[in-house]
């Protein structure tokens, strides 16, 4: 593993940034990477990730060649979602990194970079040459869609992928509750100020279904996305509920499209990817 707090020698050294007339970075193409779909929230602790890469596996289990690309350079969750902790890629003959595989699904992170325990403690400019690389200096085989789990927030990550690569779109990540929902405009908003399609919004963690008398509880509150959708006038792509196994397969490596693939929650997934693949034009 890496040393703390030093960028990795195979980030080291990528080629600088062509930029515009406007000082703008130029976008470029990721190669062999079709579709490529940010997934983001704006705001910490809903569930954007495990939703990112339930997406990923379950368009995989489509027939859509899939990759995810862990973006947040500071708190990667890839490694843990996918059961990939500890494991390190390699490089191909041009000093490029090799992509993990776990269950059908091709997957980068700068978690696979540091020890696992170690704070990643760079600057802005550090951490926007780190993503550049991790977006253009991946040997990707040929991936149908890519997935971009996106950090919190609405800064230097977000701005540095908007302003370099084409987005097929985003996908904004919220639970019902009011706090969430506030930080999820933001991030409408920035993709909107930026000129990268809103494909819509998921409502995580709505109503919660007692195992034992089949109650339902709306412990975040009732319909909030929704009715936000409908106030900002952009699709509901899906609705995830809230519900312990999603958790628990979350935290051990092997997320709920995989193990328990058919289950409603996992049904609840794939309804979901079928939603933005219709939105984007995949099969």
């Amino acid at each position: 593993m890496l040393a703390p707090g030093i960028l990795p020698a195979c980030l080291g050294s990528g080629s600088a940034t062509e930029t515009n007339v406007l000082g703008l970075p130029e976008k470029r193409a990721i190669p062999n990477v079709g579709k490529v779909i940010a997934v983001s929230s704006a705001k910490g602790g809903v569930g954007k990730s495990t939703v990112a890469v339930n997406l990923a596996l379950a368009a995989a289990r489509q027939g859509i060649t899939t990759g995810i690309l862990d973006t947040d350079i500071y708190g990667p969750s890839i490694p843990t979602l996918l059961n990939l902790e500890g494991m390190e890629p390699d490089l191909d003959p041009n000093n490029r990194l090799l992509p993990l595989t776990a269950y059908g699904v091709k997957a980068m992170s700068m978690g696979f970079l540091i020890p696992q325990d170690s704070p990643v403690a760079w600057r802005g400019l550090m951490v926007q040459k780190a993503m550049n690389q991790l977006l253009f200096e991946v040997s990707w085989p040929k991936l149908d869609l890519l997935i971009l789990d996106l950090p919190p927030g609405t800064g230097d990550v977000q701005l540095t992928i908007t302003q370099s690569i084409e987005l097929a779109g985003a996908v904004i990540v919220s639970t019902p509750q009011d706090l969430a929902l506030r930080d999820a405009v933001r991030g409408v908003d920035l993709f909107k100020k930026v000129g990268v399609p809103i494909l819509g919004m998921v409502q995580n963690m709505s109503t919660f279904t007692c195992t034992n008398c089949g109650h339902h509880h709306d412990i975040f509150g009732l319909d909030g996305v929704r009715k936000k959708c409908d106030q900002l006038g952009i699709n509901l792509l899906g609705d995830i509920p809230l519900h312990a196994r999603i958790c628990h397969d979350a935290d051990a490596g092997k997320p709920t499209v995989v193990a328990d693939p058919d289950g409603s929650q996992a049904q609840a997934f794939h309804e979901l990817m079928k939603a933005v693949g219709k939105t984007v034009g995949l099969p």
